[in-house]
């Protein structure tokens, strides 16, 4: 690694769009996706979504395309009238109330399928008569569901009683949409399972993709060194010598669960990502828990490709970190619940915990040093969520639902936990 203030970025060279497979070629595809900010999981997806569909034009709320990759700034991007407001990009998430109406006003008359790309509104558009809406759903809004308590807590107390009111709103308006879409594509059971709950819906499961081409073990060459912290020696952890986490540093994700574990363990962690607690998570971590902040997807791998284990507390809807990690050949120590138990093989891939305590994830670092891990084993699981699998899986489902290319039942398309 050259340097840990390499300014963050995905890989620049973006990945070339496939033929679209023959019979989908005609159909006029529009993409729907929340925004455009800053780069993850979701994002990820949506480039691989455009290779499925390179003609398609891209409709997002709002979008900061210059923050981001050049792959993304090559896309045929349409904002609807939130990107006018002054500072939108800055505050995009205070302006979640307002998207299902800038969504409802897109004019997409003309298109054959609209598939959305949806954690939050996108799946609220107007599709026009006799269009297929496909919804590739990476959660139902977690703010309106799940999280809500937590969104309210950090909201300032005179404007809880708005906020609160909002989340209802948003609540009655998500369920409403999620009956407006043909088909749901879940990317993970786990999420497939809140879509049902939440909606009274059923999802089939096509799991995201991960760069199983990029993020790979290393070839026979050195790993570069990790940095050493000011707080500790000068001479950095050497191969495998420290353990790996990365994260967005938001309450949710329980990353002080596992600063406060290594605290108590003694040994080295290195926290990749950023974000609003980044700060109080430097306060609280000892010398041998470093806070890096963002890095290049190049220095990423390399993290991956050295670290003895990732951590992993959060729960995910499906998480594309822990599969990064293992197509890297490292095993991956896990919170039990979410995407991870259908990422994560336990005791082949990586190891489980069941609470979200520092005490529950020290115990399991430390079991984790009884396994003999196999990193061909475990790289070979990861390439099951490939992104040619996704793509096929994707033409596969589209097909089916939209008469293209004669593809059977779309249920078909999902990956079946025994497959994995």
């Amino acid at each position: 690694m050259d340097s840990l203030a390499e300014p963050s970025a995905s890989r620049m060279d973006p990945r070339p769009g496939g033929p679209v497979a023959f019979g989908l070629q005609q159909l006029r595809v529009a993409l729907i996706h929340d925004w455009l900010i800053t780069l993850g999981g979701a994002d990820r997806v949506l480039l691989a979504l455009h290779d499925v569909f390179p003609q398609a034009p891209v409709f997002v709320a709002l979008h900061a395309l210059g923050r981001l990759p050049e792959s993304f700034r090559r896309l045929d991007v349409r904002a609807t009238w939130l990107q006018r407001l002054p500072g939108a990009t800055r505050r995009h998430r205070w302006l979640v109330p307002l998207m299902p109406f800038a969504f409802a006003h897109l004019n997409l008359r003309g298109y054959d399928v609209i598939v959305s790309s949806s954690h939050a509104c996108a799946k609220g558009v107007v599709v026009p008569p006799g269009a297929i809406h496909v919804c590739y759903c990476h959660t139902p809004m977690r703010y309106a569901w799940d999280l809500s308590q937590e969104y309210l807590a950090t909201t300032p107390a005179i404007a809880r009683p708005g906020a609160r009111a909002a989340l209802a709103w948003l609540r009655q308006w998500d369920r409403a949409t999620a009956q407006r879409v043909d088909y749901f594509i879940a990317n993970s059971h786990f999420v497939a399972g809140r879509i049902r709950q939440h909606y009274g819906r059923e999802a089939t499961v096509i799991y995201p993709p991960v760069d199983t081409e990029f993020f790979t073990p290393a070839e026979g060459a050195a790993f570069p060194r990790v940095p050493s912290s000011p707080h500790t020696s000068s001479r950095g952890p050497g191969e495998q010598d420290f353990y790996l986490l990365v994260s967005r540093l938001v309450g949710y994700k329980r990353v002080r669960v596992a600063v406060e574990a290594f605290n108590e363990l003694g040994r080295p962690l290195v926290v990749v990502g950023d974000g609003p607690e980044r700060r109080r998570l430097r306060a609280v971590a000892r010398g041998n828990v470093r806070v890096v902040g963002e890095v290049s997807d190049r220095v990423l791998r390399g993290y991956y490709r050295q670290c003895r284990a990732l951590v992993f507390p959060g729960e995910e809807d499906f998480g594309m970190v822990p599969v990064e990690a293992q197509a890297c050949g490292r095993p991956v120590i896990a919170y039990g619940r979410g995407g991870a138990l259908e990422s994560v093989v336990d005791g082949v891939t990586g190891i489980f915990f069941k609470e979200q305590t520092p005490e529950t994830l020290a115990a399991a670092v430390r079991n984790a040093d009884d396994v003999r891990w196999d990193g061909a084993t475990i790289r070979r699981h990861a390439q099951r969520f490939s992104h040619q699998r996704f793509v096929t899986e994707m033409i596969k489902f589209i097909g089916a639902v939209a008469g293209g290319t004669p593809a059977g039942d779309p249920s078909e398309a999902r990956m079946h936990p025994d497959e994995r």
